[in-house]
């Protein structure tokens, strides 16, 4: 059974060097979607980093899927992973059942 995740990163380089990046990995967000494994993502604000909610079957499976972030990948975010276990799902959430 999948595990939930939750990553965040954070932007460690000026603003601009993300913006740059940033149509890789939104295509690679969504590739990420359509293969079954992100759930949900966006960034934060104020835009210091984001949010990406995905589905994994391990932690290491979860780890090897957000290196490959073009972000990651540029050395342009550090990146913490919370797994979560949810306890209730309201209506229209069901993705994050596990």
């Amino acid at each position: 059974m999948a595990s939930i995740f939750i990553a965040s990163l954070t932007y460690t380089v000026p603003i601009e060097q993300v913006d740059a990046v940033l149509a890789d990995h939104l295509a690679w967000l969504k590739a990420g979607h359509e293969a079954g494994h992100f759930l949900a993502w966006g960034p934060r604000e104020p835009r210091d980093g984001g949010l990406i909610f995905l589905k994994a079957a391990s932690r290491a499976e979860a780890e090897a899927l957000l290196m490959s972030d073009p972000f990651m990948l540029h050395q342009l975010a550090d990146l913490t992973i919370t797994q979560w276990t949810p306890r209730f799902v309201g209506p229209g959430l069901e993705a994050f059942s596990g």
